[in-house]
């Protein structure tokens, strides 16, 4: 089932899609973001998607929100910095109403940033994310002028990686995750959508997590 929430955030109402699950069978919590705003993201992007069912398949239950001015989301963009802030939001209700369960932090471009951002947040309250799952990572100088110092990530975080990503090229993938000494599991003809591609997206998931 999907419920679809208004929650209150620091700069107004949040909107949220929550995939349950039965509770007895509940594993952990994972949010999933979605990419930049202003060129189309949303909670019901592709990947964003798919992320959320991989993880449901795992046992957990999805807060897919949707980032301000997006939705009945209220505020206005801020490069990432208040986002990060209503990502925690959902993050504090989601263990309110599900207990303080493990936490698994997923997110697409934009998304993937964000949730970098708030890894460290959660690290610094010594309550880290149980992994971090990012899709075409937000990293460097990207197409439409934008720029992501996007920050430092734990050894075990899955990235995930189009060949063919002209929006964020592989280079500035790989320019962030080498001085972290940190793989990359590179989709082979992939773009930035995954095209054709999302169910390996799954099984890159599923795999880690049988490791």
């Amino acid at each position: 089932m999907t419920e679809r929430l208004l929650l209150d955030g620091p700069d107004g109402r949040i909107e949220v899609f929550v995939d349950t699950l039965p509770l007895p069978g509940l594993r952990g919590i994972a949010l999933v973001a979605h990419p930049h705003p202003l060129f189309g993201g949303t909670a019901d992007n592709k990947v964003v998607t798919t992320l959320a069912k991989a993880l449901r398949g795992l046992g957990y239950v999805t807060l897919r929100p949707n980032f301000r001015g997006v939705g009945a989301s209220e505020g206005s963009h801020d490069q990432g910095e208040a986002e990060t802030a209503d990502l925690l939001a959902v993050q504090q209700y989601a263990v309110q109403r599900f207990g303080a369960l493990p936490t698994v932090l997923a997110g697409f471009s934009f998304g993937a940033h964000v949730a970098t951002r708030l890894a460290r947040i959660l690290a610094e309250r010594d309550t880290p994310a149980e992994r971090l799952i990012l899709v075409g990572t937000a990293a460097g100088h990207v197409e439409g002028a934008r720029s992501y110092d996007t920050a430092a990530v734990p050894a075990d975080t899955i990235v995930i990686h189009g060949s063919e990503d002209t929006t964020v090229p592989l280079a500035n993938v790989l320019a962030w995750a080498e001085p972290l000494e940190l793989p990359i599991s590179l989709v082979p003809g992939a773009d930035h959508f995954f095209h054709r591609k999302l169910h390996i997206i799954r099984n890159i998931i599923h795999a880690a997590w049988k490791r």
